[in-house]
């Protein structure tokens, strides 16, 4: 079995998944799969896939859309490596990414890191200043800001075993964390910057529109938290999402 696996959901990504595929090549660990879900493509993406013949990267594509959640699901069905990591397939790895990640767990002894990543635009040009890994993260100071981005983290599934994407939350990323967070004390944080992010103008992410309301169910519905709790960790969120995005405080 591998070491790592790296889980990647891909829909309609032909403008940047030559680079990501390269980022993922250029890797100096090389003990890897590398497990993609095409979520039903309409474009190139699936033919520029398979261009690359490497035994290590194993494709599925599936013939109904079913979002970003359910395409890392399927790909975490099938993965055999002790250590999980995921990269969208229009983000970017430094070279050392890998290495310098399971060396750090390793030597840290813990079940969870996340590095440092670049805040780029759609040219991979720094926009605004890099996200810092600069504290240690746990479940309680995950509930007010997500510092945890599945481009720069990665986990020990040999010790916390798989965690899967919540269906039906448009937040998904932020439940996976704090359900693993609640199986183990802390997360480290890699203070170098060793990926780089796309932020699409237009990427549901960056959408502002009912993302209160998504956010608010993390803790409502996932959390099963009261309403006056489940807002103040929504107004909490907020607030550290403006400066974690504002170029005020970048």
């Amino acid at each position: 079995m591998p070491q790592i696996s790296i889980i990647t959901p891909c829909y309609n990504s032909e403008r940047f998944l030559e680079k990501t595929i390269q980022s993922v090549l250029n890797q100096t660990f090389t003990d890897w799969e590398w497990l993609i879900t095409d979520d039903h493509s309409s474009d190139r993406s699936v033919e520029i896939i398979n261009k690359t013949k490497d035994p290590r990267i194993k494709l599925t594509v599936v013939d109904k859309n079913g979002g970003a959640g359910q395409a890392r699901n399927i790909s975490l069905e099938k993965a055999t490596g002790r250590y999980i990591t995921f990269l969208d397939s229009d983000d970017y790895w430094e070279p050392q990414f890998l290495s310098e990640m399971i060396a750090f767990m390793k030597k840290e002894n813990v079940e969870l890191a996340y590095s440092n990543y670049s805040r780029c635009d759609e040219n991979l040009i720094p926009a605004i200043g890099d996200f810092k890994a600069d504290k240690e993260v746990t479940f309680d100071n995950l509930l007010k800001t997500c510092r945890l981005s599945l481009l720069s983290s990665m986990y020990d599934s040999q010790r916390v075993g798989k965690e899967f994407f919540p269906a039906g939350s448009k937040r998904e990323d932020h439940v996976m964390w704090l359900n693993l967070l609640k199986k183990i004390p802390v997360g480290k944080p890699l203070p170098k910057t060793m990926a780089k992010y796309r932020m699409h103008a237009k990427s549901i992410s960056r959408k502002k529109t009912n993302i209160m309301k998504d956010q608010y169910l993390v803790y409502k519905d996932h959390m099963k938290f009261s309403t006056l709790k489940s807002w103040y960790y929504t107004v909490n969120w907020a607030i550290n999402g403006f400066m974690k995005y504002s170029k005020v405080f970048n």
